[in-house]
């Protein structure tokens, strides 16, 4: 059981996850900071402070503070995940999309598969053979009987 465990450890795809999700975390802190410093402050810039910018006030609390739905937090997440996903796609997917396709340009096609109408043409061509070869030693026997009678 643990000698499984050890295998399913050193495979390269859980160390290479591993380092993912650290390296994940740690441009998620960037994109975050980028985002709430730079991003956050143009939106909240379009929108009236007191609704939460760039929100609907929807009520009060008994306090007197309002109540408002945000939507300039759930724009700056979205930034957020479009930055996030267009770094991995542009930093990893695509460089190992790339690094695929040329080790399969390196290597050769294996021989390929017949197609059904071969397999029978090759069936067929095969009986033939076996067939004409039964016929010659049919005929051949039946020519030894004739001459063996002849000859008695």
């Amino acid at each position: 059981m643990f000698k499984g465990f050890k295998d399913f450890l050193m495979r390269g795809n859980v160390i290479d996850l591993a380092v993912a999700v650290v390296i994940g975390a740690a441009f998620t802190s960037i994109v975050t900071a980028f985002t709430t410093n730079l991003i956050q402050p143009i939106v909240d810039a379009i929108g009236p402070a007191e609704t939460g910018n760039l929100g609907i006030r929807i009520g009060t609390r008994p306090d007197g503070t309002a109540i408002s739905i945000d939507f300039g937090a759930v724009l700056t997440a979205t930034v957020n995940f479009l930055i996030v996903a267009a770094v991995v796609y542009f930093i990893f997917v695509l460089p190992m999309n790339k690094l695929q396709q040329r080790r399969k340009r390196g290597e050769e096609d294996g021989p390929a598969e017949p197609t059904d109408v071969e397999l029978l043409t090759e069936i067929r061509d095969l009986l033939r053979t076996q067939h004409g070869a039964q016929s010659e030693q049919a005929d051949r026997v039946a020519r030894s009987e004739r001459v063996e009678r002849v000859d008695n």
